[in-house]
């Protein structure tokens, strides 16, 4: 049967249609957005130099951090500044050049967070207690701290504006026992250095600080100390030039690699 002719062309066009459409359809894919540059979406490698103002009880981790960070950093310098934190924030609050700073208590950094100058929230990242160190032979025969109230015992601590001194204050309205100390020191390594040198039977320091010693002196744990648990805040300083350097300083100090070196050393967790 013979198709009209008009039917015919109708069935030459529908079909250039079809093939028109696949091909259309087999073709590359049309780009719908630009091409991004190599390495776009890669964070820019930490340079510079930083200053960082810690606390004296965080000689040996933040050492550590600071040596290790820089190696995996290179073209980075981390100088670090240790002292009591009521120190380290008149030093801040005066002008001194810090663009971290590292606190053994969370009344030392609300100091400089009242004064605006820090940077965001400050990140706990660590916690310590009290503990009594004696010279290794214990020659007033501490045991508890009661002990250290007996007469005739030279004890050591830190003053009271220091964490360490604020925290044997709150153990001694804990356990009811008011101490007589031949020596108030601006740092928590003050008070070591008393009793590793023999110049006095007992002094109140942090765990981290007793393990750390290694046997220069000997530890005695008492039960009154949880009473005084101090939490360690880490801040960018609002003054600091580097502020890039110092955000990654202080990831680390709050990631697992700071979080290991720093269990490692005696400090709980906040």
């Amino acid at each position: 049967m013979s198709i009209p002719r008009k039917h015919f062309a109708a069935l030459l066009v529908a079909g250039a249609l079809t093939a028109g459409l696949a091909g259309c359809a087999s073709g590359p894919p049309v780009a719908t957005g630009t091409a991004s540059s190599p390495g776009a979406s890669e964070t820019p490698k930490p340079s510079g130099t930083i200053t960082v103002f810690a606390a004296a009880s965080l000689k040996p981790t933040f050492t550590r951090l600071a040596s290790d960070f820089e190696a995996k950093n290179p073209g980075t310098k981390i100088t670090l500044n240790f002292a009591g934190s009521s120190d380290l924030v008149t030093q801040i609050t005066q002008g001194a050049p810090a663009d971290v700073f590292a606190s053994a208590d969370t009344k030392n950094m609300t100091k400089l967070t009242d004064a605006k100058l820090v940077d965001g929230a400050p990140a706990n990242f660590a916690t310590n207690v009290l503990e009594i160190a004696v010279p290794p032979s214990n020659p007033a025969s501490i045991s508890s701290f009661a002990d250290l109230a007996r007469p005739g015992v030279k004890v050591v601590v830190c003053a009271p504006q220091v964490p360490c001194g604020a925290a044997t204050v709150t153990v001694e309205k804990a356990a009811g026992t008011t101490l007589a100390p031949v020596s108030e020191e601006s740092s928590v390594t003050d008070v070591l250095g008393k009793v590793s040198a023999g110049e006095a039977d007992a002094g109140l320091v942090y765990v981290t600080d007793i393990k750390n010693a290694g046997d220069k002196v000997k530890g005695i744990p008492f039960a009154e100390s949880d009473q005084a648990v101090n939490t360690y805040p880490i801040a960018t300083v609002g003054t600091g030039k580097n502020k890039e350097l110092a955000a990654a300083f202080i990831a680390t100090v709050t990631g697992s690699e700071g979080k290991k070196v720093l269990s490692a050393a005696g400090f709980g967790t906040p």
